[in-house]
């Protein structure tokens, strides 16, 4: 009777804690979180670190009310489901711990309180496993307010990346496609349609993500890969961008600026470009960089401004069942109602207010359809000489293994495309 017992709670305990994982990718910011920001440079904000590094994640809640947050590691196969790992087989130390290290802002009229977490610290010394990362971040009533997604790699194999173009005539002139190799001095693929996973992505954003293309061909261990269709990504366009380092005048693509409550820039409206010729507009790929003109500390003197956004989508008609949304790697292109540009009848523009710190920043306008899917190109067009940046990820599971490591990653930028 124990034993049934005993299966019964184990059954019970794995369902809840599956589903409970399940949910808590689900969450989307709320507005009053902003800035979320790993340790990564603004060219390519990727969340991946080596085993062993120091793990650096910090947010503003400009509610500025010092409120109290924790934090918690899960760890994830190469799919983000939730891996059979328990904690202390994947985590060094202990985590469900208060976040120490806040400072409110300093001379700013919008109050926010700044955190900062870094691994190791105190109570968490660090990550035992390679693979993919969830840090979850709680309220003081075990309330779930938001999650990122990071990486551990442990590099155990050679990627190479080349970017080319679209073998099929019809894509031709709008897709990019990805070619790639996996090589290995210290680990024997003997399965690898089963053991060898691939993720690759294109410009930091996993919500786009090609997954588990297998090895067309092998030479030795090196495993290669030279899809058109499977690896094709759209081409997109450049990012669009604003910089207001002085929040009190004009900068980079903003018309004007006025104080109310807050300071309210206002950018030059833009127009949609999918039936315009590609032109070359250097952006970082979706980034942004938070930076001011004479402040000493960026993290609690930077202001937050309203950022007024106009689409005039002319000649451009948009379809019943879909919504435009405004999105960058500053909200890790989640679909928030702050981020949703409507159509304004008295403009006739798509129009979007969104309080942002002061920086530089990279977005585009997405159509997003009532299912959930999404279409960069269709305001923006598609064109193969975007430059894009890719990266691929190769994940391996040992024979009997119970989760996925990350043993390489290669990267290219489609400034180097060929045919």
């Amino acid at each position: 009777m124990k034993s049934y017992i005993l299966l019964f709670i184990t059954v019970f305990l794995f369902f809840f804690q599956g589903n409970s994982q399940s949910e808590k990718e689900l969450v989307i910011d709320p507005d009053y979180i902003k800035s979320v920001t790993f340790n990564k440079p603004p060219e390519n904000m990727l969340p991946i670190f080596n085993l062993g590094d120091t793990f650096q994640i910090s947010f503003d809640d400009v509610i500025g009310d010092e409120a109290d947050y924790y934090y918690q590691f899960e760890h994830y196969d190469y799919d983000w489901k939730p891996s059979k790992l328990f904690k202390n087989e994947f985590l060094e130390g202990i985590d469900d711990m208060r976040i120490f290290n806040y400072r409110n802002s300093f001379t700013t009229i919008q109050p926010y309180s700044h955190y900062d977490l870094t691994v190791p610290n105190q109570f968490t010394k660090g990550f035992k496993v390679s693979g993919n990362y969830m840090i979850h971040f709680y309220n003081d009533a075990h309330e779930l307010i938001f999650s990122r997604k990071f990486m551990v790699l442990d590099e155990k194999a050679s990627v190479g990346v080349e970017i080319k173009r679209a073998r099929d005539l019809n894509y031709v002139l709008h897709q990019q496609r990805v070619q790639f190799f996996i090589d290995s001095q210290e680990i024997n693929f003997i399965n690898p349609d089963q053991q060898l996973k691939t993720v690759i992505l294109q410009n930091s954003d996993l919500k786009t993500a090609i997954t588990n293309v297998k090895p067309q061909f092998n030479l030795g261990n090196k495993q290669v890969y030279k899809y058109d269709e499977e690896t094709s990504f759209w081409g997109g366009n450049e990012f669009l961008n604003f910089e207001n380092k002085d929040f009190r005048s004009p900068n980079i693509n903003i018309d004007f600026v006025r104080k109310k409550d807050l300071y309210n820039a206002y950018l030059f409206i833009d127009g949609a470009r999918r039936d315009i010729e590609y032109t070359y507009n250097p952006d970082i790929n979706g980034n942004y960089l938070v930076t001011t003109l004479d402040n000493e500390d960026n993290d609690i003197q930077a202001e937050y401004v309203n950022i007024h956004f106009a689409l005039d989508a002319q000649g451009i008609e948009v379809p019943p069942d879909a919504k435009i949304y405004i999105l960058g790697n500053y909200n890790a292109y989640q679909l928030q109602p702050e981020n949703e540009a409507v159509l304004n009848p008295k403009t006739g523009k798509y129009e979007a207010i969104i309080l942002l710190k002061q920086g530089f920043y990279n977005y585009r306008y997405t159509i997003v359809y009532n299912d959930g899917s999404q279409d960069p190109g269709f305001i923006s067009g598609n064109k193969w000489q975007t430059e894009n940046q890719y990266s691929v990820l190769a994940y391996y599971r040992e024979l009997g293994g119970r989760y996925d490591r990350l043993i390489g990653i290669g990267e290219a930028n489609s400034q180097n495309i060929t045919n």
